[in-house]
């Protein structure tokens, strides 16, 4: 799926003044669909053996002719499977006590997981700050990480824009882990955008969530928690919640076993219409006993709005 307009749609609007903010438009461009897939049986054990035929890809309730099916254990060098991975890495004062515990996670899972074709590391707070990286080019990442400091607000939300636009058009598996409480206190993003604009790219998000300033069960922590969860449910990822450093480990464990059992099948919609909608994506496995986890669906093309007749008079 293509995503460059609605990635420039949605830097735009952050880089507009706050008085010219208008409600955005995502007229994303579609042509194949790619559903991340990661099968478990019944005891949790991940499953990274099953062939084409053992799956049935619907959208809508109709089923769809799957036109990629590339296992991630595959030995092939496929495009598909490169992995892109996003990092993004929350230094705003509300983790300033878990910003240790944060770092140490970071790289930890950057030093056990196989080098990405494409790394991009983003701090955020009140700003946003990025850096991307080739696979030859990933020198003094550690030390960057290490060198941090908590401070400022928090532009969550704006900062996952911006890592979308960066990557909406790259190919292979974008991957995004984000560190962070999940509290924002000065995006100009509003959530239900970002969770629109989540849903138009094929990024898996895996929220590793630390506990911030807030008293864990109040109103804000709450909030935090349920947009952590939100962002992984809508992609396909899972949300992971260390409360010290022994957690780390199995944490990064986790995500780089999913890397590797994973399956990505592509397809191209029997759907044609322009009309923004939500699709719904259902996979099913022919095998007994398993469970499957992945997006839940996405939302489709839409073609830009006309202007009206008094816009088009004042051009």
């Amino acid at each position: 799926m293509t995503g460059s307009a609605a990635a420039l749609a949605v830097l735009a609007l952050i880089a507009a003044p706050a008085g010219a903010q208008q409600p955005p438009v995502f007229p994303v461009g579609l042509d194949l669909v790619n559903v991340t897939v990661t099968v478990r049986d019944a005891r949790g054990g991940l499953v990274g053996d099953l062939a084409e035929k053992d799956f049935e890809l619907l959208e809508d309730g109709r089923p769809q002719r799957i036109q990629l099916f590339a296992p991630a254990s595959s030995p092939e060098e496929r495009a598909e499977l490169a992995l892109n991975l996003g990092m993004l890495f929350d230094t705003s004062e509300s983790m300033h006590n878990a910003l240790k515990l944060s770092q140490q996670s970071a790289i930890r899972f950057l030093d056990a997981i196989p080098r990405a074709r494409d790394l991009v590391l983003v701090f955020f707070d009140r700003d946003i700050r990025l850096s991307r990286y080739s696979s030859e080019n990933q020198q003094g990442i550690f030390e960057r990480i290490l060198e941090t400091k908590g401070m400022g607000e928090t532009a969550l939300l704006d900062a996952i824009t911006v890592y979308i636009s960066r990557v909406a058009d790259t190919p292979g598996r974008k991957v995004l882990v984000l560190y962070t409480d999940g509290d924002d206190t000065t995006s100009r993003m509003p959530p239900q955008e970002v969770m629109r604009l989540v849903r138009s790219t094929e990024v898996t998000i895996y929220p590793v969530a630390f506990v911030g300033d807030q008293s864990p069960n109040s109103a804000a922590a709450l909030r935090a928690r349920a947009l952590l969860h939100g962002l992984a449910d809508a992609t396909g990822g899972r949300v992971f919640e260390p409360g010290a450093s022994k957690d780390l480990a199995a944490i990064y464990q986790s995500i780089l076993d999913e890397l590797g059992s994973q399956y990505v099948l592509g397809y191209v919609s029997d759907n044609l219409r322009r009309d923004g909608k939500f699709r719904t994506i259902t996979v099913r496995l022919k095998p007994t006993g398993l469970k499957v986890r992945h997006r839940p669906g996405y939302h489709g093309p839409q073609d830009p709005t006309p202007p009206t007749s008094r816009q088009a008079a004042k051009k």
